[in-house]
C-alpha cells in the first residue's frame, strides 16, 4: 500500500524476459540514497503506480519483474515510458503519515492527457478515463496518475474526463512535467468506492423480492 506522494524518479529499462531494471534518478527534495536505504529485497515499490517487487537490488535501483497481466493492463510495456522518467514511491510504514490517500498501487487501466494548461498557482490538467474506471470519479475525489494521490477539481460524466490542479513542486518534482496531449497515463480509483459500490450490489441482490412469496419466507424474514 502507498500514499501517492512520489519520493524521486527513475529511468526504466526492459531486460530479458518480463524483467525490468529501474535505475533512480536523483530527485530534487530526496536523495536517492534515502529510497536505497528504504529498500530490501522482497519490498513493494510503486513504480508509475504499479506495485512491483525488489528481486534484485543494484547500487542505483533495483531489478523486478512485471507479468504479462501488468504490461497489458499498465503503460510499462510501452515504448513511451521507457523514454522518460517514472515516479517512484516506497510502501506505506504502518504509523506513517498518510499524506496523500490509499493507494493500492493495482492499476485500473489507462487514461490519457487531453489538456494542461499553467494557470497562477497551478497547473490544470484534464485527463480522460476509460468507462469502468471513471464510474469511480467523484468531483474532490481522490484518484492516482501515475501513482501520484490527485484531488478532481471538475468531472465531466459525458465525456469521461477529469480535471485536477497540480501544484507546482507536485508537478516540478513528477514526470507529469513530461507529458503531452496525448500521453497515456496509469490510473488507479479510489478503493473506497469499489467497496462501496460492492456492498451496495450485495446488498440490493440479498434484498430483492423472491419470485413467489409465501408464508415460509414472510416468517423467515420477520414479517409474521
Amino acid at each position: 500500500m502507498f500514499t501517492g506522494l512520489i519520493q524521486g524518479l527513475g529511468r526504466i529499462k526492459p531486460l530479458s524476459g518480463n524483467l525490468w531494471q529501474i535505475t533512480l534518478i536523483h530527485p530534487l527534495t530526496s536523495p536517492t540514497s534515502t529510497i536505497i536505504k528504504d529498500l530490501s529485497y522482497g519490498d513493494s515499490v510503486s513504480v508509475d503506480g504499479v506495485c512491483l517487487t525488489v528481486e534484485e537490488l543494484l547500487q542505483e535501483g533495483f531489478i523486478a519483474t512485471a507479468s504479462p497481466e501488468t504490461l497489458q493492463r499498465t503503460t510499462l510495456g510501452t515504448k513511451e515510458v521507457q523514454s522518460r522518467y517514472v515516479n517512484l514511491e516506497t510502501s506505506l510504514r504502518v504509523g506513517g503519515k498518510v499524506g496523500g490517500h490509499f493507494v493500492m498501487g493495482h492499476v485500473d487501466g489507462i487514461g490519457e492527457l487531453v489538456s494542461s494548461a499553467q494557470t497562477a498557482s497551478s497547473w490544470e490538467m484534464t485527463f480522460i478515463a476509460p468507462p469502468d474506471i471513471a464510474r469511480y470519479i467523484v468531483p474532490k475525489g481522490s484518484i492516482a496518475i501515475n501513482g501520484i494521490s490527485l484531488t478532481v477539481a471538475r468531472y465531466q460524466p459525458e465525456h469521461y474526463q477529469f480535471t485536477v490542479a497540480v501544484i507546482p513542486v507536485t508537478y516540478s518534482e513528477t514526470n507529469l512535467n513530461c507529458l503531452v496531449p496525448g500521453s497515456w497515463v496509469n490510473l488507479e480509483a479510489d478503493i473506497l468506492g469499489k467497496y462501496v459500490e460492492k456492498f451496495l450490489s450485495m446488498s440490493y441482490q440479498e434484498h430483492q423480492a423472491p419470485e413467489e412469496i409465501t408464508p415460509a419466507f414472510l416468517m423467515e424474514n420477520g414479517y409474521v
